[in-house]
This record gives structure tokens, C-alpha cells and sequence, in this order.
């Protein structure tokens, strides 16, 4: 099945979800290539930089879960690449 590598953008606004976040990255931890966390507290909401590679479905599913969760939005971009 084909792969693509992408990069989810997360933004927390509401520290309640964050453990609904963490169990649902960990769920797709086989896809996760890494992980890029930054408090910015002068706002009071975190910044997530999220790289995965999966079929697109999967990564669809990711974002798709994460941008459910209250005070949680994500975006995500995609490479132009296929992998095997």
C-alpha cells in the first residue's frame, strides 16, 4: 500500500483534551516519525508539530480524531510523494 509522509499542525486551547490526545497518538504510534511540542505559555495553549508516514486513510483517520476533540484543532499537510 501506498505511503505519504505529512505533517499534522495541532494547536491546544483547551489543557482538558490533552490526554485524549496523547492515548490517540499512541494508538497510531506505528506511523509517528516524530514529535515537536511547544508550550507557549505567554498565550496559554500548546503547539504540536506532528510527522507521520501511513496511507493516507490512516492519516486522515489521525487528524480527523484529533481535530474532534474540544479545544483542539489540526491541519494537516501532505507531501507530494508516494512511498512503497
Amino acid at each position: 500500500m501506498q505511503q505519504r509522509v505529512a505533517v499534522i499542525g495541532i494547536i491546544i486551547e483547551n489543557r482538558s483534551s490533552i490526554d485524549e490526545l496523547n492515548h490517540i497518538i499512541s494508538e497510531y504510534s506505528d506511523y509517528v516519525i516524530g514529535r515537536m511540542g511547544i508550550p507557549y505559555r505567554k498565550r496559554g495553549i500548546s503547539i504540536i508539530c506532528l510527522s507521520v508516514e501511513a496511507p493516507q486513510d490512516i492519516i486522515s483517520g489521525l487528524s480527523g480524531k484529533i481535530g474532534r476533540l474540544e479545544g483542539i484543532s489540526a491541519k494537516t499537510a501532505y507531501s507530494n510523494n508516494f512511498f512503497e
